[in-house]
């Protein structure tokens, strides 16, 4: 699960950091920088998922993740020269469980290293025209593992530490005194690192839970794709619901193959997967039946069927309101995903009523207690919102699980306000029209009101 995230010189921000809850809400106007912090979190994942393994980060292209152009195009102000063009962030992240490391030069047994959160850090920028990582660190138990350019060489690293209060440095092994390359993609080590000396190896555990985190974020943007009349299924089993939803009932197909199931929380009834979906629809009271059905036996053609009311027939998913298939990714997904992912979504509530939009928070609050699934959410909407802080205030949440922030454009520059909600729910320092100017609108509407009544009354 996500901590926290230091981000400088990328897009719109010269520099942020980012403390995370288990639900975690951007807010604020439009192009300010609010998606720019999704994007740094999908270019990494992106750049893990990298086949080629001499790309330092992936900025993708048509059909990727994220499509963010080159490096000139994200660093910040377009500064893409050896002195300014560089971009730097820092990701601290809680472990599902305690790693412990061993020291391989020592007979006892006892860890060298023990925690359960891990931090990383890495610099890029350009040399001589090529994107090269400038400087790659993790942070573990107090002590930071480094590789930084060697004082005589750019081009040439050393592998260093800083052990604070731990007696501990890297053991060379004889014969190998050469100099290290420059660290792989922007999270690994190179091969030599472990090779020339001989206490190294765990730094492979480092960049597997790197990996493993990685692999754990879910992504599901802000325009989705459009319900179909018939869908095809011949039994896979999607890693998720897709960026605009595409893969949705193939993913409950497969839940429902799996025969798998979901509940509310500790010592809460458990409910097949489809059952679980069709609650919420009907609890945000967009339909009242929903279910997905083969048209006919071993034709592997599916339709989704729903019924709006309990005097209506049933009709397809395409012939109701259109917020009901926008919403159905964003619940199947928070459902679908594994225990301990971290979900982004940006603006889910899209073409729902504002009800809706209220009991979609009631959802991520649910789901990131009961299945710890950390809920990172870009929105425009004041009712998903309020609902947040209506929940804390009534201690259903706390404040320390609900993060709120607004993203607002300064100058050329973006600025993060953290939103400090207190135990009632109240935001402390609310920003400037954060949702308008509701009190203007309210002035204007009555002066204009007793302007129109007096001219009529003369």
């Amino acid at each position: 699960m996500l901590r926290q995230l230091k981000i400088e010189n990328f897009k719109a921000w010269r520099e942020v950091d980012l403390a995370f809850g288990k639900v975690t809400g951007l807010f604020g106007t439009n192009s300010a920088g609010k998606s720019s912090l999704l994007d740094l979190l999908l270019l990494l994942k992106q750049t893990r998922n990298a086949t080629d393994r001499g790309i330092v980060l992936d900025f993708g292209g048509p059909g990727h993740m994220v499509n963010l152009g080159t490096f000139g195009d994200v660093v910040h102000r377009n500064e893409n020269n050896e002195n300014d063009g560089r971009i730097r962030w820092i990701l601290e992240w809680t472990l599902p469980g305690t790693l412990k490391i061993l020291d391989p030069t020592r007979s006892q047994r006892d860890p060298l290293f023990a925690g359960d959160s891990l931090q990383t850090e890495c610099e890029v920028g350009l040399r001589q025209a090529r994107l090269r990582p400038n400087r790659l660190a993790y942070r573990f138990d107090g002590v930071e593992f480094r590789m930084q350019p060697r004082i005589d060489s750019e081009n040439q690293f050393e592998l260093v530490t800083e052990s604070g209060s731990k007696d501990f440095k890297f053991v060379r092994n004889q014969g190998r005194r050469w100099a290290l390359p420059h660290p792989v993609k922007s999270y690994l080590f190179p091969s030599q690192a472990k090779t020339y000396f001989q206490n190294a190896d765990f730094l492979g555990d480092f960049e597997l839970k790197y990996e493993k985190l990685m692999d754990s974020i879910y992504h599901l943007g802000p325009l989705r794709e459009h319900p179909r009349r018939e869908y095809h299924w011949a039994g896979s089993s999607p890693e998720h619901v897709g960026q605009r939803g595409e893969r949705v009932v193939d993913a409950i197909l497969a839940a429902t193959a799996r025969g798998e199931t979901r509940n509310f929380g500790y010592r809460t009834w458990r409910k097949p997967f489809q059952e679980m979906i069709a609650y919420w629809l009907r609890t945000l009271g967009l339909i009242r039946e929903f279910h997905v059905e083969e048209i006919a036996e071993g034709t592997n053609l599916y339709r989704a069927i729903v019924r709006t009311s309990s005097s209506t027939a049933t009709t397809l998913l395409t012939d109701v309101g259109f917020g009901v298939s926008q919403v159905l990714p964003v619940l199947v997904l928070l459902y679908y995903v594994p225990e301990g992912s971290t979900v982004l979504m940006e603006q889910p509530e899209i073409h729902l009523h504002p009800k809706v939009q209220s009991g979609l928070a009631d959802v991520m609050l649910n789901v990131a207690d009961a299945r710890n699934v950390q809920i990172i959410v870009e929105s425009h909407s004041e009712h998903l919102m309020r609902r947040l802080q209506r929940r804390v205030a009534e201690r259903k949440a706390s404040s320390e699980d609900v993060k709120l922030y607004f993203v607002s454009l300064q100058g050329s520059q973006a600025h993060l306000s953290d939103l400090r909600l207190n135990e009632w729910g109240e935001i402390e320092n609310w920003p400037e029209n954060f949702f308008g100017d509701e009190m203007g609108e309210i002035a204007a509407i009555t002066e204009a009101s007793l302007k129109r009544k007096m001219e009529r009354s003369e």
